[in-house]
Protein backbone atom coordinates (compact mmCIF):
# COMPACT_ATOMS: atom_id res chain seq x y z
CA UNK A 1 0.00 0.00 0.00
CA UNK A 2 1.27 3.46 -0.87
CA UNK A 3 1.41 6.20 1.72
CA UNK A 4 -0.88 9.21 1.21
CA UNK A 5 1.95 11.54 -0.01
CA UNK A 6 3.17 8.89 -2.48
CA UNK A 7 -0.38 8.35 -3.72
CA UNK A 8 -0.84 12.11 -4.27
CA UNK A 9 2.42 12.36 -6.21
CA UNK A 10 1.36 9.44 -8.42
CA UNK A 11 -2.12 10.88 -9.01
CA UNK A 12 -1.34 12.88 -12.22
CA UNK A 13 0.27 9.85 -13.83
CA UNK A 14 -2.61 7.58 -12.75
CA UNK A 15 -5.19 10.06 -14.06
CA UNK A 16 -3.34 10.44 -17.38
CA UNK A 17 -3.15 6.67 -17.81
CA UNK A 18 -6.83 6.30 -16.90
CA UNK A 19 -7.92 8.91 -19.46
CA UNK A 20 -5.67 7.56 -22.20
CA UNK A 21 -6.91 4.00 -21.81
CA UNK A 22 -10.48 5.22 -21.53
CA UNK A 23 -10.18 7.16 -24.76
CA UNK A 24 -8.68 4.16 -26.57
CA UNK A 25 -11.50 1.97 -25.25
CA UNK A 26 -14.17 4.37 -26.52
CA UNK A 27 -12.47 4.52 -29.93
CA UNK A 28 -12.39 0.72 -30.07
CA UNK A 29 -16.03 0.58 -28.97
CA UNK A 30 -17.08 2.92 -31.78
CA UNK A 31 -14.90 1.36 -34.47
CA UNK A 32 -15.53 -2.30 -33.66
CA UNK A 33 -19.14 -1.57 -32.73
CA UNK A 34 -19.78 -0.11 -36.19
CA UNK A 35 -18.27 -3.19 -37.84
CA UNK A 36 -20.30 -5.40 -35.51
CA UNK A 37 -23.52 -3.63 -36.49
CA UNK A 38 -22.70 -4.09 -40.19
CA UNK A 39 -21.98 -7.76 -39.47
CA UNK A 40 -25.33 -8.10 -37.65
CA UNK A 41 -27.26 -6.69 -40.59
CA UNK A 42 -25.24 -8.79 -43.04
CA UNK A 43 -26.18 -11.98 -41.19
CA UNK A 44 -29.82 -10.89 -40.99
CA UNK A 45 -29.96 -10.12 -44.70
CA UNK A 46 -28.35 -13.47 -45.58
CA UNK A 47 -30.87 -15.29 -43.37
CA UNK A 48 -33.84 -13.44 -44.88
CA UNK A 49 -32.66 -14.23 -48.40
CA UNK A 50 -32.23 -17.91 -47.54
CA UNK A 51 -35.68 -18.18 -46.00
CA UNK A 52 -37.24 -16.38 -48.97
CA UNK A 53 -35.33 -18.53 -51.49
CA UNK A 54 -34.97 -22.05 -50.01
CA UNK A 55 -33.14 -23.26 -53.14
CA UNK A 56 -30.05 -21.47 -51.79
CA UNK A 57 -29.49 -24.52 -49.57
CA UNK A 58 -28.55 -26.41 -52.75
CA UNK A 59 -25.46 -24.20 -52.87
CA UNK A 60 -24.13 -25.57 -49.56
CA UNK A 61 -21.30 -27.60 -51.15
CA UNK A 62 -20.26 -24.68 -53.36
CA UNK A 63 -20.50 -22.27 -50.43
CA UNK A 64 -18.15 -24.42 -48.37
CA UNK A 65 -15.73 -24.70 -51.28
CA UNK A 66 -15.83 -20.91 -51.82
CA UNK A 67 -14.94 -20.30 -48.16
CA UNK A 68 -11.96 -22.67 -48.28
CA UNK A 69 -10.72 -21.14 -51.54
CA UNK A 70 -11.13 -17.63 -50.14
CA UNK A 71 -8.91 -18.46 -47.17
CA UNK A 72 -6.36 -20.19 -49.39
CA UNK A 73 -6.14 -17.23 -51.78
CA UNK A 74 -5.56 -14.90 -48.82
CA UNK A 75 -2.89 -17.16 -47.33
CA UNK A 76 -5.05 -17.92 -44.27
CA UNK A 77 -5.85 -21.58 -44.89
CA UNK A 78 -4.32 -22.52 -41.51
CA UNK A 79 -6.25 -19.87 -39.61
CA UNK A 80 -7.10 -21.16 -36.12
CA UNK A 81 -10.23 -19.12 -35.60
CA UNK A 82 -11.14 -18.12 -32.06
CA UNK A 83 -8.15 -20.03 -30.67
CA UNK A 84 -5.88 -17.49 -32.36
CA UNK A 85 -7.77 -14.73 -30.55
CA UNK A 86 -7.02 -16.34 -27.19
CA UNK A 87 -3.32 -16.58 -28.10
CA UNK A 88 -3.36 -12.93 -29.19
CA UNK A 89 -4.67 -11.87 -25.79
CA UNK A 90 -2.41 -14.16 -23.78
CA UNK A 91 0.83 -13.54 -25.65
CA UNK A 92 0.16 -10.30 -27.56
CA UNK A 93 0.58 -12.20 -30.82
CA UNK A 94 -0.30 -9.97 -33.79
CA UNK A 95 -3.44 -10.81 -35.74
CA UNK A 96 -3.67 -10.10 -39.44
CA UNK A 97 -6.12 -7.35 -40.30
CA UNK A 98 -7.35 -9.43 -43.23
CA UNK A 99 -8.92 -11.75 -40.63
CA UNK A 100 -11.76 -9.22 -40.21
CA UNK A 101 -13.07 -9.09 -43.79
CA UNK A 102 -12.42 -12.82 -44.27
CA UNK A 103 -14.44 -13.91 -41.25
CA UNK A 104 -17.12 -11.32 -42.07
CA UNK A 105 -17.65 -12.57 -45.64
CA UNK A 106 -17.26 -16.28 -44.87
CA UNK A 107 -19.72 -16.23 -41.96
CA UNK A 108 -22.32 -14.32 -43.99
CA UNK A 109 -21.85 -16.88 -46.78
CA UNK A 110 -22.28 -19.74 -44.29
CA UNK A 111 -25.63 -18.28 -43.21
CA UNK A 112 -26.70 -17.51 -46.77
CA UNK A 113 -26.42 -21.14 -47.88
CA UNK A 114 -27.82 -22.60 -44.65
CA UNK A 115 -24.87 -23.79 -42.60
CA UNK A 116 -25.56 -24.37 -38.92
CA UNK A 117 -23.22 -21.90 -37.22
CA UNK A 118 -23.37 -18.91 -34.94
CA UNK A 119 -21.81 -15.51 -35.29
CA UNK A 120 -20.14 -14.78 -31.95
CA UNK A 121 -16.92 -16.65 -32.78
CA UNK A 122 -16.70 -14.53 -35.89
CA UNK A 123 -17.46 -11.42 -33.81
CA UNK A 124 -14.58 -12.18 -31.42
CA UNK A 125 -12.23 -12.56 -34.38
CA UNK A 126 -13.53 -9.35 -35.96
CA UNK A 127 -13.05 -7.30 -32.83
CA UNK A 128 -9.73 -8.85 -31.86
CA UNK A 129 -8.14 -8.48 -35.31
CA UNK A 130 -9.09 -4.79 -35.60
CA UNK A 131 -8.04 -3.85 -32.06
CA UNK A 132 -4.88 -5.99 -32.16
CA UNK A 133 -3.76 -4.33 -35.38
CA UNK A 134 -4.46 -0.89 -33.94
CA UNK A 135 -2.45 -1.74 -30.82
CA UNK A 136 0.56 -2.84 -32.87
CA UNK A 137 0.29 0.22 -35.13
CA UNK A 138 0.31 2.48 -32.06
CA UNK A 139 3.38 0.68 -30.74
CA UNK A 140 1.75 -0.20 -27.44
CA UNK A 141 3.58 -2.30 -24.88
CA UNK A 142 2.52 -5.98 -24.88
CA UNK A 143 0.43 -5.70 -21.71
CA UNK A 144 -1.41 -2.65 -23.01
CA UNK A 145 -1.87 -4.28 -26.41
CA UNK A 146 -3.50 -7.26 -24.73
CA UNK A 147 -5.95 -4.94 -22.97
CA UNK A 148 -6.83 -3.34 -26.30
CA UNK A 149 -7.48 -6.77 -27.85
CA UNK A 150 -9.80 -7.63 -24.95
CA UNK A 151 -11.66 -4.36 -25.60
CA UNK A 152 -12.15 -5.34 -29.24
CA UNK A 153 -13.52 -8.76 -28.28
CA UNK A 154 -15.92 -7.21 -25.77
CA UNK A 155 -17.11 -4.51 -28.18
CA UNK A 156 -17.88 -6.94 -31.02
CA UNK A 157 -19.72 -9.39 -28.74
CA UNK A 158 -21.69 -6.54 -27.18
CA UNK A 159 -22.68 -4.96 -30.50
CA UNK A 160 -24.06 -8.25 -31.79
CA UNK A 161 -25.97 -9.43 -28.73
CA UNK A 162 -26.69 -6.28 -26.75
CA UNK A 163 -25.31 -7.91 -23.58
CA UNK A 164 -22.52 -5.50 -22.57
CA UNK A 165 -21.85 -6.91 -19.09
CA UNK A 166 -21.55 -10.48 -20.36
CA UNK A 167 -19.41 -9.35 -23.28
CA UNK A 168 -16.89 -7.48 -21.13
CA UNK A 169 -16.51 -10.19 -18.50
CA UNK A 170 -16.45 -12.99 -21.08
CA UNK A 171 -13.56 -11.30 -22.90
CA UNK A 172 -11.67 -11.19 -19.59
CA UNK A 173 -12.65 -14.62 -18.33
CA UNK A 174 -12.36 -16.88 -21.37
CA UNK A 175 -8.58 -16.69 -21.87
CA UNK A 176 -7.40 -17.72 -18.39
CA UNK A 177 -10.17 -19.50 -16.48
CA UNK A 178 -9.70 -18.72 -12.80
CA UNK A 179 -7.70 -15.52 -13.33
CA UNK A 180 -9.08 -12.16 -14.42
CA UNK A 181 -6.80 -9.22 -15.09
CA UNK A 182 -8.67 -6.41 -13.37
CA UNK A 183 -6.47 -3.80 -15.04
CA UNK A 184 -8.66 -4.33 -18.12
CA UNK A 185 -11.99 -3.92 -16.32
CA UNK A 186 -12.54 -0.22 -17.03
CA UNK A 187 -11.42 -0.33 -20.69
CA UNK A 188 -13.39 -3.52 -21.38
CA UNK A 189 -16.60 -2.15 -19.88
CA UNK A 190 -16.16 1.20 -21.62
CA UNK A 191 -15.63 -0.45 -25.01
CA UNK A 192 -18.49 -2.89 -24.46
CA UNK A 193 -20.98 -0.25 -23.32
CA UNK A 194 -19.95 2.14 -26.10
CA UNK A 195 -20.53 -0.57 -28.70
CA UNK A 196 -23.89 -1.48 -27.15
CA UNK A 197 -25.03 2.16 -27.21
CA UNK A 198 -23.92 2.55 -30.82
CA UNK A 199 -25.66 -0.68 -31.86
CA UNK A 200 -28.85 0.36 -30.09
CA UNK A 201 -28.77 3.74 -31.78
CA UNK A 202 -28.41 2.03 -35.16
CA UNK A 203 -31.43 -0.19 -34.58
CA UNK A 204 -29.91 -3.41 -33.24
CA UNK A 205 -32.22 -4.63 -30.48
CA UNK A 206 -30.67 -6.41 -27.47
CA UNK A 207 -31.21 -10.16 -27.31
CA UNK A 208 -33.75 -10.96 -24.57
CA UNK A 209 -36.39 -13.60 -23.83
CA UNK A 210 -39.44 -13.73 -21.56
CA UNK A 211 -39.34 -16.66 -19.14
CA UNK A 212 -42.54 -18.10 -17.69
CA UNK A 213 -43.23 -19.71 -14.31
CA UNK A 214 -40.10 -19.00 -12.28
CA UNK A 215 -39.98 -21.35 -9.29
CA UNK A 216 -39.58 -20.03 -5.77
CA UNK A 217 -36.33 -20.51 -3.89
CA UNK A 218 -36.81 -23.69 -1.86
CA UNK A 219 -35.00 -26.92 -0.99
CA UNK A 220 -36.81 -28.61 -3.88
CA UNK A 221 -35.81 -25.97 -6.44
CA UNK A 222 -32.19 -26.21 -5.30
CA UNK A 223 -32.22 -29.97 -5.92
CA UNK A 224 -33.84 -29.38 -9.30
CA UNK A 225 -31.09 -26.94 -10.26
CA UNK A 226 -28.36 -29.36 -9.19
CA UNK A 227 -29.91 -32.10 -11.33
CA UNK A 228 -30.46 -29.88 -14.38
CA UNK A 229 -26.98 -28.37 -14.04
CA UNK A 230 -25.46 -31.86 -13.99
CA UNK A 231 -27.41 -32.86 -17.10
CA UNK A 232 -26.28 -29.70 -18.88
CA UNK A 233 -22.67 -30.48 -17.97
CA UNK A 234 -23.04 -33.84 -19.70
CA UNK A 235 -24.58 -32.11 -22.73
CA UNK A 236 -21.69 -29.63 -22.83
CA UNK A 237 -19.13 -32.44 -22.81
CA UNK A 238 -21.06 -34.17 -25.60
CA UNK A 239 -21.27 -30.95 -27.63
CA UNK A 240 -17.52 -30.34 -27.46
CA UNK A 241 -16.66 -33.97 -28.17
CA UNK A 242 -18.92 -34.18 -31.23
CA UNK A 243 -17.95 -30.81 -32.75
CA UNK A 244 -14.21 -31.45 -32.27
CA UNK A 245 -14.55 -35.07 -33.35
CA UNK A 246 -16.35 -34.13 -36.56
CA UNK A 247 -13.38 -32.04 -37.68
CA UNK A 248 -10.98 -34.93 -37.04
CA UNK A 249 -13.19 -37.37 -38.97
CA UNK A 250 -13.45 -35.02 -41.94
CA UNK A 251 -9.65 -34.56 -41.92
CA UNK A 252 -9.01 -38.31 -41.85
CA UNK A 253 -11.43 -39.10 -44.66
CA UNK A 254 -10.73 -36.06 -46.86
CA UNK A 255 -7.14 -34.83 -46.76
CA UNK A 256 -7.89 -32.01 -49.18
CA UNK A 257 -9.83 -29.22 -47.40
CA UNK A 258 -11.67 -28.45 -50.64
CA UNK A 259 -13.08 -31.98 -50.78
CA UNK A 260 -13.85 -31.69 -47.08
CA UNK A 261 -15.93 -28.57 -47.68
CA UNK A 262 -17.78 -30.10 -50.63
CA UNK A 263 -18.56 -33.27 -48.69
CA UNK A 264 -19.60 -31.35 -45.57
CA UNK A 265 -21.85 -29.04 -47.54
CA UNK A 266 -23.43 -32.06 -49.21
CA UNK A 267 -23.98 -33.71 -45.82
CA UNK A 268 -25.69 -30.63 -44.35
CA UNK A 269 -27.85 -30.40 -47.47
CA UNK A 270 -28.81 -34.07 -47.11
CA UNK A 271 -29.67 -33.57 -43.44
CA UNK A 272 -31.83 -30.58 -44.39
CA UNK A 273 -33.70 -32.60 -47.00
CA UNK A 274 -34.26 -35.48 -44.56
CA UNK A 275 -35.47 -33.08 -41.87
CA UNK A 276 -38.38 -31.78 -43.93
CA UNK A 277 -37.17 -30.35 -47.19
CA UNK A 278 -35.54 -27.10 -48.25
CA UNK A 279 -38.38 -24.93 -47.00
CA UNK A 280 -38.27 -26.29 -43.44
CA UNK A 281 -34.83 -24.99 -42.39
CA UNK A 282 -35.57 -25.54 -38.70
CA UNK A 283 -31.99 -26.51 -37.86
CA UNK A 284 -30.15 -24.37 -40.40
CA UNK A 285 -28.63 -21.05 -39.38
CA UNK A 286 -27.54 -20.06 -35.89
CA UNK A 287 -30.43 -21.51 -33.89
CA UNK A 288 -32.06 -18.42 -32.42
CA UNK A 289 -35.42 -19.75 -33.60
CA UNK A 290 -34.92 -22.84 -31.41
CA UNK A 291 -34.11 -20.73 -28.36
CA UNK A 292 -37.22 -18.63 -29.01
CA UNK A 293 -39.42 -21.73 -29.34
CA UNK A 294 -38.00 -23.33 -26.21
CA UNK A 295 -37.96 -20.30 -23.88
CA UNK A 296 -40.62 -17.84 -25.04
CA UNK A 297 -43.05 -20.38 -26.52
CA UNK A 298 -42.45 -22.85 -23.69
CA UNK A 299 -41.30 -25.68 -25.92
CA UNK A 300 -44.15 -25.50 -28.41
CA UNK A 301 -43.08 -27.42 -31.49
CA UNK A 302 -39.75 -28.52 -30.01
CA UNK A 303 -39.04 -32.17 -30.77
CA UNK A 304 -37.63 -34.32 -27.91
CA UNK A 305 -34.35 -34.90 -29.78
CA UNK A 306 -34.05 -31.39 -31.23
CA UNK A 307 -30.83 -30.77 -29.27
CA UNK A 308 -29.17 -33.81 -30.84
CA UNK A 309 -30.29 -32.87 -34.36
CA UNK A 310 -28.99 -29.30 -33.92
CA UNK A 311 -25.70 -30.67 -32.60
CA UNK A 312 -25.38 -32.93 -35.65
CA UNK A 313 -26.08 -30.05 -38.05
CA UNK A 314 -23.53 -27.85 -36.28
CA UNK A 315 -20.79 -30.47 -36.15
CA UNK A 316 -21.31 -31.31 -39.83
CA UNK A 317 -21.09 -27.61 -40.74
CA UNK A 318 -18.13 -26.39 -38.69
CA UNK A 319 -16.10 -29.58 -39.01
CA UNK A 320 -16.19 -29.24 -42.80
CA UNK A 321 -14.57 -25.81 -42.79
CA UNK A 322 -17.53 -23.44 -42.82
CA UNK A 323 -17.02 -20.32 -40.71
CA UNK A 324 -19.06 -18.99 -37.83
CA UNK A 325 -19.32 -19.68 -34.14
CA UNK A 326 -20.50 -22.32 -31.73
CA UNK A 327 -22.12 -20.20 -29.02
CA UNK A 328 -25.61 -19.66 -30.47
CA UNK A 329 -25.84 -23.32 -31.55
CA UNK A 330 -24.85 -24.12 -27.96
CA UNK A 331 -27.70 -21.89 -26.75
CA UNK A 332 -30.07 -23.75 -29.08
CA UNK A 333 -28.94 -27.19 -27.89
CA UNK A 334 -29.10 -26.16 -24.24
CA UNK A 335 -32.51 -24.50 -24.57
CA UNK A 336 -34.16 -27.38 -26.43
CA UNK A 337 -32.62 -29.92 -24.07
CA UNK A 338 -33.67 -27.93 -21.00
CA UNK A 339 -37.28 -27.53 -22.07
CA UNK A 340 -37.57 -31.28 -22.74
CA UNK A 341 -35.84 -32.31 -19.50
CA UNK A 342 -37.66 -29.77 -17.30
CA UNK A 343 -41.01 -31.61 -16.92
CA UNK A 344 -39.22 -34.73 -15.72
CA UNK A 345 -37.71 -32.61 -12.92
CA UNK A 346 -40.98 -30.87 -12.06
CA UNK A 347 -40.05 -27.59 -13.77
CA UNK A 348 -41.84 -25.55 -16.40
CA UNK A 349 -40.38 -26.01 -19.92
CA UNK A 350 -39.76 -22.26 -20.38
CA UNK A 351 -37.67 -21.97 -17.22
CA UNK A 352 -35.90 -25.25 -17.92
CA UNK A 353 -34.97 -23.95 -21.37
CA UNK A 354 -33.56 -20.75 -19.91
CA UNK A 355 -31.47 -22.68 -17.38
CA UNK A 356 -30.33 -25.07 -20.11
CA UNK A 357 -29.18 -22.15 -22.25
CA UNK A 358 -26.85 -20.58 -19.69
CA UNK A 359 -25.71 -23.77 -17.94
CA UNK A 360 -24.70 -25.41 -21.23
CA UNK A 361 -22.97 -22.19 -22.29
CA UNK A 362 -20.96 -22.34 -19.07
CA UNK A 363 -20.12 -26.01 -19.65
CA UNK A 364 -18.63 -25.40 -23.10
CA UNK A 365 -16.84 -22.12 -22.30
CA UNK A 366 -15.81 -22.70 -18.64
CA UNK A 367 -16.91 -19.12 -17.87
CA UNK A 368 -19.26 -19.18 -14.84
CA UNK A 369 -19.26 -15.44 -14.04
CA UNK A 370 -20.06 -14.55 -17.66
CA UNK A 371 -22.82 -17.17 -17.64
CA UNK A 372 -24.47 -15.68 -14.55
CA UNK A 373 -24.40 -12.23 -16.13
CA UNK A 374 -25.79 -13.74 -19.33
CA UNK A 375 -28.74 -15.17 -17.40
CA UNK A 376 -29.47 -11.71 -16.03
CA UNK A 377 -29.17 -9.93 -19.40
CA UNK A 378 -31.04 -12.53 -21.46
CA UNK A 379 -33.77 -13.50 -19.02
CA UNK A 380 -33.99 -10.69 -16.47
CA UNK A 381 -33.05 -10.74 -12.80
CA UNK A 382 -35.79 -13.08 -11.61
CA UNK A 383 -34.59 -16.46 -10.39
CA UNK A 384 -30.92 -15.45 -10.62
CA UNK A 385 -29.85 -17.50 -7.55
CA UNK A 386 -31.27 -20.62 -9.20
CA UNK A 387 -29.54 -19.91 -12.50
CA UNK A 388 -26.30 -19.35 -10.59
CA UNK A 389 -26.52 -22.72 -8.84
CA UNK A 390 -27.17 -24.62 -12.08
CA UNK A 391 -24.29 -22.75 -13.74
CA UNK A 392 -21.93 -23.57 -10.87
CA UNK A 393 -22.85 -27.26 -11.07
CA UNK A 394 -22.38 -27.31 -14.84
CA UNK A 395 -18.97 -25.65 -14.46
CA UNK A 396 -17.84 -28.11 -11.81
CA UNK A 397 -18.96 -31.24 -13.66
CA UNK A 398 -18.07 -30.35 -17.25
CA UNK A 399 -14.42 -31.31 -16.88
CA UNK A 400 -11.43 -29.50 -18.35
CA UNK A 401 -12.30 -29.58 -22.03
CA UNK A 402 -14.16 -26.85 -23.89
CA UNK A 403 -14.79 -25.23 -27.23
CA UNK A 404 -11.38 -23.58 -27.37
CA UNK A 405 -8.24 -25.69 -27.16
CA UNK A 406 -6.09 -22.62 -26.40
CA UNK A 407 -8.11 -21.76 -23.32
CA UNK A 408 -6.10 -22.20 -20.12
CA UNK A 409 -7.89 -23.42 -17.00
CA UNK A 410 -5.55 -22.04 -14.36
CA UNK A 411 -7.13 -23.41 -11.20
CA UNK A 412 -8.50 -26.84 -10.44
CA UNK A 413 -12.26 -27.26 -10.40
CA UNK A 414 -11.98 -29.51 -7.35
CA UNK A 415 -9.37 -27.96 -5.10
CA UNK A 416 -8.00 -24.42 -4.58
CA UNK A 417 -4.65 -24.93 -6.30
CA UNK A 418 -3.17 -24.50 -9.76
CA UNK A 419 -4.45 -27.03 -12.28
CA UNK A 420 -2.19 -29.23 -14.39
CA UNK A 421 -3.55 -31.45 -17.14
CA UNK A 422 -0.52 -33.70 -16.71
CA UNK A 423 -1.09 -34.50 -13.06
CA UNK A 424 -4.18 -36.23 -11.65
CA UNK A 425 -5.93 -34.42 -8.84
CA UNK A 426 -5.80 -36.05 -5.42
Amino acid sequence: MKSIPDALRALPEELSDFLRRGLLAVVIGLLVGAVGVAFHYGIDLATELRLAHPWLLCLLPLGGLAIVLLYQVCGMEKDRGTNLVLVAVREHEPMRLRTAPLIFLSTVLTHLVGGSAGREGAALQLGASISSKLGHRLGLEPEEGRILTVCGMAAAFSALFGTPLTAAVFALEVVHVGVMHYAALVPAFLASLTAALLAGGLGVAPTAYAVAALPALSPLSLLQMVALGALCAALAVLFCAVTHGAGHIYARVFHDPRLRALAGGGLVLLLSLLDGGLAHQYYNGAGGNLVEAAVTAGGTGVEPLAFLVKLLFTAATLGAGFRGGEIVPTFACGATFGCVAAPFLGLEPSFGAAVGTVATFCGVTNCPISSILLACELFGGGGLPLYALAIAVAYRLSGYSGLYSEQQIVYSKRLPHAHSLNQPEK
